[in-house]
């Protein structure tokens, strides 16, 4: 499902899957003029800085995003056959996987051409990698129920991705706030901005993340996962009739 669809959706543009990269390009773009040319920046290397939190972040916000409302999207087929409601979500959760392994890649270019070579710490992107993917599957998973239930939490969902974008340290450093109990507490309520800082530290900074909170967070967000496949499986039928119902 996620490779046919994104084969239709490359075959209604001129540019096709030079989209894939170029979409989130020009988002690190608009952020750079605001905050480095207009707002003078002091960041050493802010386009290297921000397109590590930027692109990964735009991975979570898009695919939580569009897969919560992926039930409700496919009623026409839900009404038809009784295929599991998981299906949908993780379909368009591929989608995003698949566009982000090339944007990473443009990612990695930009990284080499600015001096940062790979190192060994460049191993935690493995684990990084699966807990980001871990978190984006609950909260999607999350999102379907709720915005299958009540159509309302759509809105809610893309309200909260704007106020994660100015509070997860995207154009700022959260390691830089006066006080450090401050930074603690971002980082320990936020997961967002604990994954974000986490590309940082190891593209960057070349330094391991907190391996214990990494885990962690892996852990919550597996359970999450697992819980809510069970919820979805056990509910279908009424996921459906709500489906079909709007």
């Amino acid at each position: 499902m996620a490779i046919m669809a994104l084969r239709a959706d490359a075959s209604k543009y001129f540019l096709g899957y030079v989209w894939w990269v170029l979409e989130p390009l020009l988002y690190v773009g608009v952020f750079f003029v605001v905050f480095n040319v207009i707002l003078k920046s002091r960041t050493e290397d802010f386009l290297v800085f921000l397109m590590c939190d930027k692109l990964a972040f735009i991975w979570f916000s898009k695919s939580v995003f569009q897969a919560s409302s992926s039930i409700v999207a496919a009623k026409g087929l839900i009404g038809k056959i009784n295929a599991p409601k998981t299906l949908f979500p993780l379909a368009l959760i591929q989608e995003g996987l698949y566009r982000q392994a090339a944007v990473f890649s443009l990612l990695f270019a930009v990284l080499y051409g600015y001096g940062y070579t790979p190192s060994a710490s460049w191993i935690w992107l493995v684990p990084l990698l699966l807990v980001n993917y871990l978190m984006i599957v609950a909260c999607s998973f999350v999102g379907a129920c709720l915005v299958c239930m009540v159509r309302d939490f759509s809105l809610v969902i893309s309200l909260g991705m704007t106020f994660l974008l100015f509070t997860s340290g995207i154009f700022w450093n959260v390691n830089d706030l006066a006080d450090p109990q401050m930074t603690q507490l971002v980082l320990t309520v936020n997961p967002v901005a604990f994954i974000l800082d986490c590309y940082r530290q190891i593209l960057m900074y070349q330094t391991a993340p907190d391996a214990l909170h990494l885990a962690l967070l892996g852990a919550v967000f597996a359970a999450l996962t697992a819980v809510m496949a069970v919820v979805m499986h056990r509910g279908s039928q009424f996921l459906a009739l709500k489906a079909l119902s709007s």
